[in-house]
């Protein structure tokens, strides 16, 4: 029997980044609203202090702080041609569950998108004509500009208190910084992050290739920082447990350090864990999603929440899942290119990477941060000429350790045996005098990755699956050989000792090795309902009520990590909200 409740102004299914976001604009401008989350409330008082965090078992090998796979997966096949199979242990990406989501347990980068990112197809064939962009590629304009978008994206670094040095202040170009960057207004909140020796090597080893290094954006505060929402976050001590963990120091940016406890105070503002919401209650003839049900996962008692605002800010999957289940929007249609609802799913183009080891050099992998290390930009995006090179986009390049905790990082030379004596001497040795130069590449849309409901295989509340159907192509691997020329380049540069050869990104996507936790579209944001489910203010072109958060929006993946997008859009829908729509609810764009 399901449990009908007392009808709220808003409901907000799951709180994490975005969640958390849209819920605290929301009682700031006066309504009461509820939030659903699938997990346990985690704060890091309780949660998240030494020396229990610190167990690499339970978080990062455990996956104690993660979707659990015997609940809810996906299924994954590499063409649509195949039969897609369960996904039963979590390891190319990781999406969180609990109070907080992802952003409890993520490494800390923080990206703007560049200028060219929010107007990719446009750029594109501005620059290298109207029929360079494949038919098979379905990448679209984002429809909300980098200047619009950029007090936003200012916003949510001060949130978060980002460390980082600007590359482009109004307009000025500042050596150190991403002189890439699109121009911001302000400087980042925090200073850079100290630099590591990896990072120190990478700098000289760049700037003699004539390259542009700085330090990553980091949402690992440098100093003691308090932010707008009176929420104070400690100073970052380097203890290489960023990633797969909560932060001891309250140093590393999270929903449940920035902004939960304010919003947790607020009386309008009511929290529901243990909460797994279910489907939504639409009503197409209305145009309007009337409620929300959920089990409660602890008893099993089934609830109904009526809302008049109903926010979407669960995972990419789940975002799919739930407006599949309740029939909002056209599904999309591989054979057609018809329907827009799971429509252009993209990843990361990773694994490219080169190891370096030096004899005389000390790198100290321990001391590190989640978001620790000195970049270039020189080969991302649109940032260097494509003419002749039979691909578009690029990567950011990194060299920095994130960690050295032990269990995971046993950096050996080429032709080391896998085990035994001399694998054992070989990792005594060169434990601290190794470090990695990584790659993360974009990933544009492709008319056969796409995500739909699967035929076969449910969930634990009776659900399909979400099938994921994707496979990496040409324009992935083309740029995956040409970047790993780079990384090549680079590691000579840096003089070593010996170093591996650069990896490059070859064969079928696996679900198997971490990749990234950088899931992106489905429910796409576009000017044209035909080929977007949200419009640029994120709301349903097919529910007036309802707006959809988080990367599922995002049209294709940049090279960038999506949380500084993710947290602009946000504020940016947020504001459209309060501003527009409660003062004339309905559709605040017309197609």
């Amino acid at each position: 029997m399901t449990v009908t409740l007392k009808e709220t102004d808003a409901v907000v299914i799951g709180v994490g980044w975005t969640g958390s976001i849209l819920a605290r604009e929301l009682t700031k401008a006066g309504l009461n609203v509820v939030g659903l989350e699938r997990g346990a409330k985690r704060m890091p008082r309780d949660d998240f202090t030494i020396p229990s965090v610190r167990d690499d078992l339970k978080y990062a090998v455990r996956q104690e702080l993660f979707q659990d796979t015997q609940l809810e997966t996906v299924s994954l096949r590499h063409s649509p041609s195949e039969t897609a199979l369960p996904i039963r242990r979590l390891g190319s990406f990781l999406p969180g569950t609990d109070l907080g989501g992802a952003g409890a347990h993520w490494n800390g980068m923080t990206w703007r998108w560049l200028p060219s990112d929010h107007r990719l197809r446009s750029h594109i064939t501005e620059r290298y004509g109207k029929n360079a962009i494949p038919d098979e590629m379905t990448i679209q304009d984002l429809p909300v500009s980098y200047d619009e978008l950029e007090p936003y994206y200012d916003k949510f670094e001060k949130l978060c208190g980002v460390s980082g040095k600007a590359g482009n202040l109004r307009g000025k170009i500042v050596d150190g910084g991403n002189v890439f960057e699109g121009p911001r207004q302000n400087e980042y909140p925090n200073p850079p992050l100290a630099k590591s020796m990896a990072g120190t090597i990478m700098d000289t080893a760049c700037r003699s290739l004539g390259y542009h290094p700085f330090q990553a954006p980091s949402s690992n505060a440098s100093e003691v920082y308090t932010n707008f929402e009176g929420q104070t976050l400690g100073a970052c001590e380097y203890c290489g447990h960023c990633e797969r963990f909560g932060c001891e120091a309250n140093a590393k940016a999270s929903p449940n350090v920035c902004i939960l406890p304010a919003l947790l105070a607020d009386s309008k503002f009511e929290l529901r864990a243990h909460a797994q919401v279910k489907e939504l209650v639409y009503d197409k003839a209305a145009r309007k999603v009337k409620a929300v049900r959920y089990v409660d996962t602890r008893s099993g008692e089934e609830y109904e929440q009526p809302a008049s605002i109903v926010i979407l800010g669960a995972y990419v999957f789940n975002n799919v899942l739930l407006m599949l289940t309740a029939g909002i929007g056209e599904p999309y249609d591989y054979k057609t290119g018809k329907g827009a609802v799971g429509r252009n799913y993209c990843y990361q183009v990773s694994g490219n990477a080169v190891t370096v080891f030096f004899e005389d050099k000390e790198i100290n992998p321990f001391m590190a941060a989640g978001a620790h290390g000195v970049l270039i930009d020189d080969f991302n995006g649109d940032n260097f000429d494509h003419g002749g090179l039979g691909f578009f986009g690029g990567a950011w390049i990194q060299a920095g350790p994130t960690n050295g905790r032990p269990i995971a990082t046993r950096p050996v030379p080429p032709g080391t045996p896998r085990w035994g004596r001399d694998w054992k001497q070989a990792t005594a040795k060169w434990y601290n005098h190794a470090f990695t130069i990584g790659a993360s590449g974009c990933n544009y849309a492709h008319r056969e990755n796409f995500l739909d409901l699967d035929p076969t295989y449910r969930d634990a509340l009776g659900r399909p699956l979400i099938r994921l159907s994707y496979n990496f192509h040409d324009n992935d691997y083309k740029l995956a050989g040409y970047v790993g020329g780079v990384l090549g380049r680079v590691a000579k540069a840096m003089n070593p000792t010996v170093m591996s050869t650069p990896s490059v990104k070859k064969g079928d996507y696996s679900v198997v090795p971490y990749q990234s936790t950088h899931n992106t579209g489905g429910t796409i944001t576009g000017t044209d309902p035909k080929t977007s489910v949200v419009n640029r203010y994120l709301q349903s072109w097919d529910a007036d009520n309802l707006f959809v958060m988080g990367a599922s929006v995002f049209p294709q993946n940049a090279s960038y990590n999506p949380t500084g997008l993710v947290g602009a859009l946000a504020y940016w829908s947020a504001n459209a909200i309060v501003t527009q729509y409660l003062k004339s609810p309905g559709p605040l764009v017309h197609a």
